[in-house]
């Protein structure tokens, strides 16, 4: 008897540890929205600062506090993000704006593709060469051939 107790108490106390845990790890929407914008600059992950499941992040985690302290102060996103993107440069955003080099940058895949589809394409219509016409056999010859035939035929039967 003394052990039901026991066990129940015990499943109390660690379940509340675990929903403890839980509720403390929670991102508001708002906070996660923005960053998922900005990239955590860590060093450890290639994760975005919204999405960063490092415990104790020593980048993530503060800017996560910064971030929801400035939409309560009623910043907006992209300013936020200008912020960021103004103390620690390009490398601060997830995505690299479509302009300049980073335009080059989202092309280049999308035209080596294209270009080794050509060369494919060209190679195979090289590899692949018409067929010659057979040449056209003499019927005196033809005929010879066939009583050679008929003749081996005569000699089975």
């Amino acid at each position: 008897m003394t052990k039901r107790p026991c066990r129940l108490l015990l499943l109390l106390i660690t379940s509340y540890l675990c929903v403890a845990q839980v509720a403390s790890d929670m991102i508001p929407a708002d906070v996660k929205r923005v960053g998922s914008r900005l990239a955590c600059l860590c060093g450890a992950c290639k994760n975005s600062v919204g999405d960063c499941p490092m415990i104790g992040c020593h980048y993530s985690a503060p800017a996560r506090e910064r971030i929801g302290q400035m939409l309560k102060e009623g910043t907006s996103d992209d300013a936020i993000v200008n912020i960021f993107v103004k103390e620690q440069g390009l490398k601060a955003l997830v995505v690299p704006p479509a302009e300049g080099f980073n335009l080059l940058a989202w092309w280049m895949p999308v035209a080596t593709v294209l270009l080794g589809l050509m060369a494919i394409y060209m190679w195979i219509s090289r590899m692949r060469k018409p067929v010659a016409d057979a040449p056209a056999i003499d019927p005196a010859v033809l005929e010879k051939y066939r009583d050679s035939i008929d003749q081996d035929l005569a000699k089975l039967e």
